[in-house]
């Protein structure tokens, strides 16, 4: 029997120029622009420069690329020099270098991020009205922690829960709860009490609620458990449901109440209370679980024997259960931020000063929301959900090959594609798209 050999005699060659791994950006830089996105960086985020090598919008673009791509720390985006392909896809004339990327950032933070952020805001209310105007904006309220290594400016020992006694930023965000658009976020240092500065965040959120809104519902963990939170949402109308700090007043109330059990292990109970300093009791929810017996020593919440308390302060008019579960659906919040560490270098810190990773942040959330957007308005149903660390390799990170043909320049990806129906329909719908 004869066996086949593989060829032995291959000629190599560097000469590919015009391939890229990077295919599926073309889609997402058609998304940019129709948003004009290019446009509205110049007119709208002006500030002098000493090097005109590159205008502000290409180094704005030279940032928010490599972010969306995955390619984390700002000197990863070396690999991006040396490919030719992506430069011509994104209109960028060359790559610049992350040297140049890293102080154009801290000119950027004190020059240029106020405007940044003004445009930011006015995109959101053009695109979180799409696909159609809202009746009902939810707000959900989080916090996070990013642990520092070295020398950042306002790095502060604070509340750590995975690195006890590192410094660390401790940023403050909003998300809508339907959309899952970015609606604010704040960097702070890693001591500042997380609801601090939430009165201002919520200010700046309902001054983005467009005209058709008639009702907005807020959502937050025991961290913005304060009398100054909730002032800020009854001021505009707003209805909220906060997890409760429970304080040993609270303790000892809730074990007493009269509980309606609505399934195995669960039961329900409210009543009026009065917290100290408050100027007026507030309708608070109790939920109480029962404990399994191999984890009636371990469980780390409020515990009385076999039953475990959460309580919940709220104006909304709804039966127990109901608020209850209404507040379970804020969970989707901390997969978001989950995802901003991980799919997203939110974790990454890229500089020693404040100020230019404050416009690091900005520009990270930004990314996020161009990304949301595309997949809401771009992509079929069944992929809105989807992380970016699943839809880049679905869509961003394709083989691709440039040509320059009879019938004018293609971009040729593999003949066997599975995500081929989707990129048509993608296609189709950024054409049709108008802002």
């Amino acid at each position: 029997m004869r066996h086949r050999r593989g060829l032995r005699r291959i000629r190599v060659a560097f000469t590919g120029d015009h391939l890229t791994r990077f295919g599926g950006v073309f889609l997402l830089h058609r998304f940019l622009q129709r948003l004009q996105l290019r446009r509205r960086l110049h007119e709208d985020v002006r500030f002098p420069q000493r090097n005109n090598t590159y205008s502000i919008p290409e180094m704005l673009l030279a940032l928010l690329y490599p972010i969306i791509l995955g390619l984390g720390r700002i000197e990863t985006t070396a690999l991006l020099q040396r490919n030719g392909v992506f430069q011509t896809l994104t209109g960028l004339p060359a790559y610049p270098h992350p040297t140049a990327l890293r102080r154009f950032l801290k000119r950027f933070a004190l020059r240029g991020l106020p405007r940044f952020r003004r445009l930011h805001d006015r995109l959101l209310a053009h695109l979180c009205q799409r696909p159609q105007p809202p009746r009902l904006v939810l707000l959900d309220l989080d916090s996070t922690v990013l642990t520092l290594y070295g020398h950042q400016e306002n790095a502060r020992i604070g509340y750590n829960p995975r690195k006890r006694g590192r410094p660390s930023y401790h940023p403050l965000v909003c998300f809508e709860g339907q959309t899952k658009d970015c609606w604010h976020g704040e960097l702070r240092p890693g001591d500042t009490h997380t609801a601090r500065g939430t009165v201002e965040l919520l200010q700046a959120c309902f001054g983005k609620m467009p005209e058709t809104v008639r009702q907005v519902r807020v959502r937050a963990d025991p961290g913005f458990y304060d009398y100054k939170v909730i002032e800020a949402i009854e001021a505009r109308r707003g209805k909220f449901v906060i997890a409760a700090r429970l304080t040993p007043p609270l303790k000892r109330l809730i074990p007493g109440l009269r509980y309606t059990e609505v399934r195995r292990g669960l039961a329900v109970a409210e009543c009026q209370y009065h917290p100290h300093r408050w100027p007026r009791p507030y309708r608070f929810v109790v939920v109480r679980k029962t404990l399994p017996e191999e984890d009636t020593l371990q469980t780390t919440l409020f515990a009385v024997g076999r039953y475990t308390y959460r309580a919940f302060v709220t104006n909304l008019r709804v039966r127990p259960l109901a608020v209850y579960r209404f507040y379970n659906d804020r969970a989707a919040v901390e997969n978001i931020i989950k995802e901003l560490k991980t799919d997203y270098p939110l974790a990454r810190i890229p500089t020693g000063q404040f100020a230019a990773n404050d416009a690091y942040f900005h520009l990270l959330l930004f990314a996020y929301n161009l990304v949301n957007w595309y997949k809401r308005l771009c992509l079929p149903v069944q992929y809105h959900a989807m992380t970016l660390g699943t839809l880049r390799p679905r869509f961003l990170m394709l083989p691709a090959e440039f040509m320059r043909l009879s019938q004018g320049q293609t971009l040729r990806f593999p003949p066997v594609l599975p995500e081929q129906t989707a990129i048509k329909y993608a296609l189709e719908r950024i054409e049709r798209f108008r802002i």
